[in-house]
């Protein structure tokens, strides 16, 4: 079996601060001594581990998953081309979540999550109990292409209901080995045989320059694409899989690119300062809030918002803001850490939310009535896991009830009652910021309004690529 896990001595954890494991991966990544010191600095953790040159990444992977964190509270997973930034401290304190994936700045797609991910231990440990050989059949590929994320989803969804999403200052895939990124784009051609994954990919290539980086990017994807059928069997694939470092060395060589110098922190310094607006940490921004009813598109909505740079918090994330909802006063904690809030906090709220935060920009989501009944009645009974923490069911319950109550009208599923409610809220939207047009906009997601709409609102350019369909 390759590679190994060490575990530093020394204890980084802050006074006050709950406890946090590090666990930091690496291939020999010509940023992992960077990494590992940024990591140790920016997230302050109680215990380092060290996965090392464990291959293939299904192995690591379940290598990870088996450290024993003892008392942590969570685990902050960092693979090695990621150099953090930011003080991740105050977030890790704050969040209670089950699962945080976090956006990056990708060197090859712009933002995106990936990288670093923030994994509560019940969540760590429920992952070591899935059975990858029996769940494996049904999924395809996506236990071999994606291992890591394969093992979380079957666990997650015992614990939480989604993904929540929330940026930091973190540059991903940059000061990379050739041969490093030669492999990781022949996989990643292969990851992306989805449509919607496709068109991610496709929409980075067009921006891609000449710079070395992005010339054997380019090779890896031709090769895989000229090399990996369309219908390849599971055994060819991993075959295919297990020599990539080897195959990106032989292709790389024979490119004759020159070598790369040991990598300094004066070069990442460099290097952020030359590109200010698109690899430094966001800018001074608004709050934006979406107003839409749950079953409007608002997961669409909150991805589209992510990938513009506005990170919202989709769902309720602690008693501090549940409390905020009861009395009503807009003061939700989750916004020291987010640029906005969904649903029951912001509809629920809104006039608060406007008097505390005068330059917010404020989303209401709609959709054709009878289509927006079957959505919601799917929604109806939903909440979180029997596998949560007792605490976080019951805030949801309350948080459901509240909503229910305030903007439905009623506890029970009644087409008629939740139609005429859905009116009354648009209405009243509406209605509060007639005089100020300019602050809120309407997005017709689900009939196919998206971008043109969205970006100019924000200030910001027209991405790249579809609208998010969630």
């Amino acid at each position: 079996m390759s590679g190994a896990i060490r575990t530093l001595p020394g204890d980084w954890s802050p006074p006050a601060g709950r406890p946090v494991d590090l666990v930091l991966r690496t291939v020999g990544e010509r940023t992992t001594r960077l990494a590992l010191d940024l990591a140790i600095r920016h997230i302050r953790p109680r215990r380092v581990h060290i996965a090392e040159n464990i291959r293939p990444l299904a192995r690591a992977v379940d290598r990870q998953v088996h450290i024993d964190h003892g008392e942590a509270s969570h685990v902050v997973h960092v693979d090695a081309d990621c150099l953090i930034l930011e003080d991740m401290r105050p977030f890790l304190d704050a969040n209670d979540l089950a699962y945080v994936d976090s956006f990056v700045h990708d060197r090859f797609r712009g933002r995106v999550h990936c990288g670093v991910h923030i994994t509560r231990t019940d969540l760590v440990r429920a992952m070591r109990e899935v059975d990858v050989e029996a769940e494996a059949p049904a999924a395809g590929r996506g236990p071999m292409l994606r291992p890591e994320a394969f093992r979380r989803h079957l666990a997650r969804r015992h614990l939480q209901p989604d993904v929540q999403l929330k940026g930091f200052h973190i540059l991903h895939d940059h000061f990379q080995h050739y041969h490093h990124i030669f492999a990781k784009y022949a996989l990643r051609e292969v990851r992306s045989r989805t449509e919607s994954a496709h068109a991610v990919l496709k929409s980075a290539l067009l921006s891609w320059g000449d710079d070395p980086d992005f010339v054997v990017a380019r090779k890896a994807i031709q090769h895989s694409r000229s090399v990996v059928p369309a219908d390849v069997t599971p055994h060819a694939l991993g075959q295919y899989l297990d020599g990539l470092p080897e195959l990106a060395a032989r292709v790389v060589g024979e490119l004759r690119l020159p070598s790369r110098p040991r990598l300094t922190m004066a070069k990442v310094r460099e290097a952020v300062a030359r590109a200010p607006q698109t690899l430094g940490p966001a800018a001074d921004r608004p709050k934006v809030f979406s107003l839409g009813l749950p079953g409007t598109a608002t997961r669409s909505l909150v991805e589209a918002l992510h990938l513009l740079g506005f990170d919202l918090a989709h769902y309720p994330l602690g008693a501090a803001d549940l409390a905020a909802l009861r009395r009503g006063d807009g003061d939700f904690p989750a916004l020291r850490h987010y640029d906005g809030l969904t649903s029951v906090f912001a509809l629920a709220s809104l006039t608060a939310l406007d008097a505390r935060h005068p330059r917010a920009r404020f989303v209401v989501t709609v959709r054709e009535t009878e289509s927006w009944l079957r959505a919601v009645e799917r929604l109806w009974d939903t909440g979180w896991p029997a596998g949560a923490p007792a605490a976080e069911r019951a805030a949801h319950r309350e948080a459901a009830y509240l909503f229910r109550t305030r903007i439905c009208g009623g506890e029970t599923f009644d087409p008629v009652r939740l139609a005429r409610a859905y009116q009354e809220q648009l209405v009243r939207v509406q209605r509060y910021f007639a005089r100020r047009p300019g602050d809120l906009l309407t997005l017709d997601i689900c009939a196919g309004e998206g971008w043109e709409k969205l970006a100019p609102f924000l200030g910001r350019p027209i991405p790249p690529g579809p609208s998010p369909r969630v």
